[in-house]
């Protein structure tokens, strides 16, 4: 029976740790607290946006992140915790957890990663402030496109000009 359960952690440490290794960011999260309701709101909104959220056992996470190489990430990991993976967009699960802890005072940031670098609560807050990705292209496109729209209007003015 207990070479069973050791398998088992050791099985869900190394899960973890690939999970860790392959996904853009992760935040931990502390949700003592919250309802039924508020949980499903958060996982149903995560889900929506490509995210995973699971609640592991602290020994669990500090564990696989050693085996990660995240050894800033296992210090300090007390009470209980759940991970909210970013599968796809890195600032996507950071976004919904800052804006739902707003509204939740249960809901606790504790640390999060992005490309295998240990954020603090204050640097996941930054995170979840940044704009998303097809706004920093849709920005960058704009301030792209300002000079050309400039000269653009300032040749046709120009012609106006010639034709008087």
């Amino acid at each position: 029976m207990v070479r069973k359960a050791i398998e088992k952690k050791i099985f869900e440490v190394e899960t973890l740790t690939e999970k860790m290794k392959s996904v853009p960011s992760f935040v931990v999260v502390d949700y003592l607290g919250l309802t039924v309701e508020a949980v499903t709101t958060l996982r149903r909104q995560l889900y929506d946006a490509k995210c995973e959220f699971k609640v592991i056992k602290n020994n669990i996470i500090r564990r696989a992140a050693i085996a990660a190489g995240l050894d800033d990430l296992a210090d300090g990991l007390v009470g209980p915790s759940a991970v909210a993976f970013s599968n796809e967009d890195p600032v996507a699960a950071a976004k919904i957890l800052y804006e739902f802890a707003k509204t939740h005072d249960a809901l606790k940031l504790k640390k999060g990663t992005v490309d295998s670098q240990v954020l603090s609560v204050e640097q996941v807050q930054q995170l979840a402030k940044t704009p998303s990705r097809e706004t920093l292209l849709t920005m960058f496109a704009a301030g792209l496109l300002q000079p050309i729209k400039e000269v653009a209007i300032g040749l046709q003015m120009h012609i106006e000009n010639l034709e008087k």
